[in-house]
């Protein structure tokens, strides 16, 4: 079924075209794939996004027409595409976005930028995800992705409009409007894929720098975890692992022996994670570049030469992930690269980054002799903003091929929509500042929401350093983010959790302790993301979508069933926050862990978590460990929850080696009954205790022992009783908040000179310009903003005398063509 109506209107004196986009509905019921006309429609390139392009290109059958039809113009090669939703609609996604939440009043580049230092102003990131999610004023929700490789404009300043500006000609795909934002992204889901089943000890904390300079440093930082009890699975090597920053290689001096290094981190239950990024040191005699040389695989000049750029090992050169030639010789290194003790990889600077240019990439003219399935030859504005997707799918891959047995983790820097099918993301190279703590909530949420559900920030910040209280509660709600690790710059002072002192490390302990007892329900959220392209982390208006007073908030989320509200204020802890709970049941809930640092959290009526053991590392769990089942009754006396349980690793549970338990509780006549609705899987169940916790209400909890998978009952008491229950539990919960020692509030930490951040904004005035220049890095500008015109810059990387430093003097290169210098 395809509708033709409101045909293009073209003018020829301005050779400008317009109307109402032409419609097919493909994928499923609600689903509508726009083009300005049938010519654009068989003119656009194959999707990369679409996990099958030709998903994007068959119709369907359906009676159903679209509610709402986007309309277009052409003008100057330029598609421009803008969809009218109702006024009160509320507006999210645009992919990996800094600022605020809800997105009204945004404009966003998607053109894949390696943004060091980043503000909430800036418009490019590293990654670039062309899509909206619509919440309508009653609640519904409706989607719509630019399906386009190329730069793209997405233009959300007017209110309720959607407004996309890229190169011509490229379809749109709108889902919905379905009844709720879920229901959306489950639907894109079957379009772009879902995230890739994480192996369940890559969901335990991970500590990161930039660099553990040795083996031995590294063997110390994992035996400080050990010794300290706080828990954490995986220790991560930057680039100094590396012989001279050639990837596939090993420093000889410092990480003489990483199979062994490795055998030791395994035997104390951590994994070890190693980078590789694009750049392929250009010289005879590298493996890697004399197999790449040979087999032709790396990006070209217009004129049919390697493109040679500047990254760390000096000059490099680039392989052609667009080739699926490519995608294999990569693949094959990787595969050889594993034995070494790899259990993870890490692919950075994959926008692709490239020093002493302006534009931190490579030129756009340069080739990449690309698949038919994906475009063809391009140049590299084609490709460029798919290039970390391509490069973590070949990384992804190779991992496989060296063991099938086994999920690939891998992390990537750069991506694109659909890259969640290869890796996990993070936010880039953040700030230590109470700002970013703040926005890294809506960052891994507006990841979420853009169909990356495998995210989170470098906790505690990664350029400058971080005061004890500003680490502390950025560990506090990091432990509770999909991805959870910490990570710090060369130069700062230490960022592991007991750098900062006995109170910051005591609320850190605390925190990654919660995040291992709620392991079990992480995990469970991650099968029904893998499964069903459910969120995992959703913004608190999702609890309630029609009630537009929840749609801005930005110091809670959801993970499942449960509530986190954090303070993300330097002088306001957890005794001073307030909390704006959606409708209905909200019972809080904590792990006699409640502190001034820590966030508040709350479970929703009718909801049933898993909880485990506070573990050190994945690896201790045990099937016939104890399991507790935390129970919130809702306003009729029920509750349900699941628990999705396997191997931890592999692939065993796609044949049905698994267990799936859906448990159920009722009231009735002042008896709950908690049961084994029903199971799927062949696993037997393992034989352990079940610990029931039934929440009251003020922190109160009624509770019984038992056996997983017999009828367990709980009587409860009078209504006085359970009073007088709920005013104990508030009294010992206000006591442990007021006899908790807070984290001290150091405003100033000394560390490196050239680390300290300015704490407030600079204006440079001359004539018609009016620089704000924020924030300063040791003197050095690192954004600024032109307040006339709105247009921002970044800093750029430079050499001078061999030293790196980093310079004001960029064009944006979202769009902007002129070049500016600052003189710092």
């Amino acid at each position: 079924m395809a509708n033709y109506e409101g045909q293009a209107v073209t003018s020829r004196d301005s050779e400008v075209r317009s109307g109402s986009m032409i419609f097919e509905p493909i994928l499923e019921d609600g689903v509508f794939r726009f083009d300005c006309s049938a010519n654009d429609r068989d003119a656009a390139y194959p999707s990369i996004s679409f996990v099958n392009s030709k998903d994007r290109d068959t119709p369907i059958t359906t009676q159903k027409v679209p509610l709402y039809t986007p309309t277009f113009e052409c003008l100057l090669e330029q598609q421009i595409v803008k969809l009218e939703l109702p006024v009160g609609t509320s507006l999210y996604g645009t992919g990996e976005a800094s600022g605020e939440l809800e997105r009204t009043g945004k404009r966003v580049f998607t053109w894949n930028t390696d943004a060091w230092g980043y503000g909430p102003g800036t418009t490019s990131l590293y990654q670039s995800h062309p899509w909206v999610l619509a919440v309508l004023p009653n609640g519904e929700a409706l989607g719509i992705l630019a399906d386009t490789t190329r730069r793209c404009e997405i233009d959300l300043r007017k209110e309720s409009t959607i407004q996309f500006v890229a190169p011509s000609s490229y379809p749109v795909i709108t889902f919905g409007p379905f009844a709720s934002p879920t229901a959306v992204l489950i639907s894109l889901s079957k379009a772009i894929g879902t995230v890739f089943m994480p192996p369940k000890w890559s969901l335990g904390y991970h500590q990161c720098r930039w660099s553990y300079l040795s083996d031995q440093r590294v063997l110390e930082v994992a035996k400080t975890f050990r010794k300290k009890s706080i828990p954490c699975d995986v220790v991560w090597m930057d680039i100094d692992y590396m012989d001279g920053f050639r990837c596939f290689t090993f420093d000889k001096e410092h990480f003489r022996d990483p199979m062994s290094l490795v055998k030791d981190l395994h035997y104390s239950g951590f994994k070890a994670i190693w980078m590789l990024d694009p750049g392929i040191k250009q010289e005879e005699g590298y493996f890697v570049y004399d197999s790449g040389s040979k087999n032709d695989v790396w990006v070209q000049k217009a004129d049919g030469t390697p493109y040679v750029g500047e990254v760390w090992p000096g000059p490099c050169v680039f392989p052609d992930y667009t080739q699926s030639k490519v995608r294999a010789w990569w693949a094959n290194l990787v595969k050889d690269f594993i034995p070494n003790g790899v259990d993870g990889i890490w692919n950075d600077m994959n926008e692709p980054a490239i020093f002493k240019v302006l534009t931190k990439t490579m030129p756009e003219s340069n080739v990449h002799r690309g698949d038919t399935e994906l475009g063809g030859c391009q140049n590299h504005f084609f490709y460029h903003n798919v290039y970390g997707l391509l490069m973590a799918r070949s990384t992804y891959e190779g991992m496989k091929l060296a063991n099938e047995k086994k999920r690939p983790f891998v992390l990537t820097r750069a991506g694109f929509s659909g890259s969640q099918r290869y890796a996990a993301t993070w936010t880039g190279d953040n700030l230590s500042t109470w700002e970013h703590l703040h926005m890294s909530i809506s960052m891994v949420l507006q990841l979420g929401l853009s169909g990356q559900p495998l995210s989170g920030p470098d906790i505690g910040g990664f350029a400058g350093n971080a005061t004890p209280r500003l680490f502390g509660r950025w560990m506090g709600v990091g432990s509770l983010f999909p991805f959870c690790r910490g990570h710090s710059e060369a130069g700062t002072t230490d960022h592991e959790p007991w750098s900062f002192g006995e109170e910051c490390e005591e609320v850190c302990r605390l925190a990654l302790k919660r995040r291992y007892r709620l392991i079990p329900l992480i995990y469970t959220l991650f099968y029904f993301a893998h499964t069903r392209g459910t969120p995992v982390s959703t913004p608190t208006f999702f609890a309630d979508p029609k009630d537009p007073s929840l749609r801005k908030l930005e110091n809670s989320f959801l993970l499942g069933p449960v509530l986190v509200y954090a303070s993300t204020l330097r002088r306001q802890g957890l005794d001073k926050l307030e909390i704006t709970l959606p409708k209905g049941i909200w019972l809080n809930f904590d792990f006699d862990d409640a502190h001034p640092d820590l966030p508040a959290l709350y479970l929703k009526g009718g909801s049933i978590i898993p909880v485990g053991l506070p573990h050190q590392h994945v690896g201790e769990a045990n099937p016939s460990d104890d399991l507790t089942l935390f129970v919130a009754l809702d306003e009729h006396g029920k509750a349900e929850g699941v628990l999705f349980e396997d191997d931890g690793d592999g692939y065993e549970f796609t044949k049905g080696s698994y267990l799936l338990t859906h448990y159920v509780a009722e009231l009735k006549s002042s008896v709950v009954t908690v049961s084994v609705h029903k199971t799927d899987g062949s696993w037997e169940r393992p034989k352990r205790r079940l610990h029931i916790q039934l929440l009251l209400g003020g922190g109160a909890m009624l509770d019984t022992w038992g056996t997983d998978g017999e009828v367990l009952q709980l009587i409860l008491p009078s209504e006085d009783e359970v009073l007088k229950l709920v005013s104990t539990s508030e009294k010992n919960y206000k006591d442990r908040l007021e006899n908790a020692t807070p984290i001290p509030d150091v405003e100033e930490v000394s560390g490196p000179k050239g680390t300290e951040l300015s704490r407030t904004p600079i204006e440079l005035k001359n004539g018609e310009w009016n620089l704000k220049v924020v924030p300063w890095i040791g003197g050095r500008i690192m954004s600024m903003t032109h307040i006339p015109s709105g247009t921002q810059w970044l800093h750029s990387r430079i050499e001078i005398n061999g030293y790196e430093e980093y310079s004001g003097m960029e064009y944006r290169s979202a769009g902007c063509s002129e070049e500016y210098s600052v003189i710092e």
